[in-house]
């Protein structure tokens, strides 16, 4: 009996066995009770001795062989067999949930567009300052009753690094920008800013503001008026009514503030504007002659102005929202209609 020639005939059967039903019909043929190897092992007996010993062993190992071939294949074919049936490809497929801008981020990237679009650079600076950034600099020397203003987050270090906080607004940015670079410029600085204070529907203990400052040898308060009025029509792509109040500021001279029309109550007065029928929106004004100076600026040459927009106010008027800590709450009800 040629044992390779039919071990290799075997071989390539069962290579083509693609399921359970056909490898028990090749079992059959193969290793079955009327199987060639069945009828040899039974005649064997009948051979001669010696060809016995030899035949003996030989067909055994055969047997032995296509078993295990038999038992890798019905293994291999069930375990394909499980994957397959755990997997329903008639199921229709769960559409991956996709991720979404926050509304902040949506709104910092429109105001950004918007004024860059008018000529600013868009700036950076550190949330955690030091005291001659945040207010020295800025015409708010120590014990100066302005500082009430801005409640103030005060941080604990070693002796080298002494008066840290984190900043009350982006405004130090300006000095830090002053300080290395001439007039004229106009600049853009969007970050966070943090102040220890009640919160209430319109107020954050942290917040966001977008900050700008522009000099010139010839810079007016008509030109801020301008610039401001624009940035509003092509951000918010309606025609508020916008007001200019006079305000005080330490750093500028003369300050203004800058409202716009409630969009809850349009004008009659309600709890999200204090019955005023306005929300303030930045604060502004000239920057003042001695945060100039502080910066060696040449006195009397250059003038400018600056304005801190609050972005979660500018977020409120734009998606029509009446309670400002939303923003910071990480609720997905909230989030999800963004």
């Amino acid at each position: 009996m040629d044992w390779e020639k039919i071990s290799s005939e075997a071989k390539i059967e069962l290579l083509q066995v693609t399921d359970l039903l056909s490898l028990e019909k090749w079992r059959i043929s193969y290793l079955g009770r009327k199987s060639a190897l069945a009828l040899f092992l039974r005649q064997l007996k009948d051979l001669p001795l010696e060809e016995k010993k030899i035949q003996g062993p030989l067909s055994n190992k055969v047997r032995q062989s296509w078993e295990k071939m038999y038992q890798e294949k019905n293994d291999d074919l069930k375990n394909n067999q499980i994957v397959s049936d755990s997997w329903d490809h008639t199921v229709p497929v769960k559409s991956a949930l996709n991720g979404h801008l926050h509304p902040l981020t949506l709104m910092a990237e429109k105001v950004v567009s918007v004024f860059e679009k008018m000529g600013f650079e868009i700036v950076e600076g550190p949330e955690v300052e030091d005291d001659y950034h945040n207010f020295e600099a800025l015409n708010v020397p120590a014990n100066h009753p302005a500082r009430d203003m801005w409640d103030t987050f005060w941080i604990k270090s070693d002796e080298k690094e002494k008066n840290l906080l984190l900043r009350t607004h982006t405004s130090p940015d300006q000095i830090r920008y002053m300080e290395t670079h001439q007039p004229p410029f106009r600049i853009l600085v969007p970050g966070r800013a943090y102040r220890h204070e009640a919160t209430d529907a319109t107020h954050e203990m942290q917040f966001y503001q977008i900050e700008g400052l522009v000099v010139s040898e010839d810079i007016t308060l008509a030109n801020f008026k301008n610039i401001i009025e624009e940035s509003v029509r092509h951000i918010f792509k309606k025609d508020f009514k916008i007001i200019f109040r006079p305000d005080y500021f330490p750093f500028v001279s003369p300050g203004v503030e800058v409202d716009i029309s409630c969009f809850k109550c349009r004008g009659k007065g309600c709890r999200l504007c204090s019955n005023t029928g306005w929300i303030e929106v930045m604060g502004a004004g000239m920057v003042h002659e001695k945060v100039l100076t502080n910066v060696g600026y040449e006195k009397g040459r250059y003038q400018g102005f600056a304005f801190g927009l609050g972005l979660e106010r500018y977020a409120m008027i734009q998606y029509g929202i009446d309670e400002i800590r939303l923003f910071e709450s990480a609720d997905l009800r909230f989030l999800k209609q963004f």
